[in-house]
């Protein structure tokens, strides 16, 4: 194993340095006609890299390509931006928000709740073995504990599930802090998911963010491995392509995908959580094809020189790109907010024999957001008969609507039918949403409902 020796530096030398010299951010509008270049100067340490790429995809903002180099101590990056709709980035606020964010590392995983949900919560995080009706249940006996879901997002991948919902006691509107209760409540659901798959939380300084705490669950119940059959017929495919050679004193790893929001965010959180330092990178978009490659050793300064490290890092990344596909029809909701509503509405799915393989639901007062990539209970599309069904059951105080205004090319569903799969629509991504586009969006459904 070719390894190279990484030398000792004392914390507090290293925290006078940040100080001395902080990241230098420049927005540049001049350069190229087609996008902002984002380019930031700083300090090389573990998961800096992954803070960059988490600042400007919180925002929903477009990578199409980006030049990461570094000497070991310094990283220098060059990120190529633009909005949803493909233009530049020319509002003032926005462009000293971003330069704010990186400069000041405020990002560096310790980010709290959702924006959209009280900084006193009570944070419940489960992962799980997927099966139809696993989220009906799950909010259930959180509405039966008068537990308010103030957010969540669930995703599926490889017969596993994660979760993590933001709860307040509905009472008094703040964190659980009855531990006769909070002692039910995991019991109950560890009762579901099994023990040691039930994590509760009260109010942090700081909690991870929360599509990198679910990257971090997912990977550490491994739904990264796959029997022999299933990862033959994805190579086959070609959908979804890794390479990694080693040269000079890096390890090459190159990674072939359909470009999808997010991406970029994906695949350095599997590289980070793995422990791995990009040194150099450049990533590119042709088309509908992404193209990334990086040169990249592990922390220790290793590179991968076994069949078995590559096979590992591998397939950790096949899982960090398809975490975020989802497979069926997507649903947006908007309704009143109320106790039990995320049960409601699982309830509403689940007597129509759909089974949810992605939820994102999100509040603000008295007004409720949710999106939902729903299946039958066999994986495959769903009706439109359902759809008009679930129309009439869910109530004419709540809005829903089938979603199809996605811009990126979606993939084919495990049904083959018209219906694809569709990869996350990025204008309203409401894990991370900004009150602007929270108010748009009841906007829209304000008026589709009217």
């Amino acid at each position: 194993m070719e390894c190279h020796y990484q030398p000792y530096f004392d914390p507090e030398y290293e925290s006078l340095i940040e100080r001395i010299y902080p990241p230098r951010v420049c927005i540049d509008n001049d350069t190229r006609e087609d996008c902002t270049l984002v380019k930031v100067d700083s300090k090389n340490k573990h998961g800096i890299l992954l803070e960059m790429v988490q600042v400007l995809t919180d925002l929903d903002l477009v990578i199409s390509k980006s030049y990461i180099s570094s000497d070991g101590r310094w990283l220098m990056d060059v990120f190529h931006v633009t909005d949803q709709l493909g233009n530049k980035i020319t509002d003032e606020p926005l462009i000293n928000y971003i330069q704010q964010s990186l400069c000041a590392g405020s990002t560096n995983e310790e980010v709290g709740p959702p924006r959209h949900v009280p900084a006193e919560n009570t944070t419940v995080e489960m992962t799980a073995t997927d099966r139809p009706g696993l989220l009906s249940e799950i909010s259930a006996v959180l509405a039966g504990l008068d537990c308010h879901i103030m957010a969540a997002k669930a995703w599926t991948h490889n017969k596993r599930a994660a979760l993590i919902m933001y709860v307040v006691d509905q009472r008094t509107g703040g964190p659980i802090s009855d531990r006769d209760l909070l002692s039910h409540m995991e019991e109950q659901l560890q009762n579901m998911v099994g023990k040691k798959r039930v994590r509760i939380s009260g109010p942090t300084k700081g909690q991870t963010h929360t599509e990198r705490r679910l990257h971090q669950m997912m990977f550490a119940d491994r739904d990264y491995e796959m029997d022999g059959q299933d990862e033959e017929g994805r190579r086959k495919s070609g959908a979804l392509t890794v390479e990694i050679c080693n040269e000079k004193g890096y390890s090459v790893v190159s990674v072939k995908s359909r470009d999808r929001p997010k991406l970029l965010f994906d695949t350095v959180c599997a590289l980070t959580d793995m422990d791995y330092v990009v040194f150099h990178a450049v990533i590119s978009s042709h088309g509908s094809l992404a193209v990334q490659e990086y040169y990249l050793r592990h922390r220790n300064g290793c590179t991968l020189d076994t069949e078995s490290e590559r096979r590992r890092l591998t397939q950790c990344l096949v899982a960090a790109v398809e975490r975020r596909v989802s497979y069926g029809l997507r649903l947006d909701v908007c309704t009143c907010n109320k106790l039990g509503l995320l049960s409601d509405i699982m309830r509403v799915f689940g007597e129509n024999g759909l089974s949810v393989a992605r939820a994102e639901i999100a509040t603000r007062g008295e007004r409720a957001v949710g999106a939902f990539y729903v299946t039958d209970t066999s994986g495959n599309d769903v009706e439109p008969a359902t759809v008009e069904s679930l129309r009439k059951e869910i109530g004419a105080a709540t809005v829903l609507e089938v979603n199809n205004s996605h811009p990126w090319t979606p993939l084919k569903s495990k049904g083959g039918g018209e219906n694809a799969a569709v990869e996350e629509q990025p204008r309203f991504s409401l894990g991370s949403l900004l009150w602007s586009q929270l108010e748009r969006l009841s906007r829209n459904f304000g008026s589709i409902r009217s």
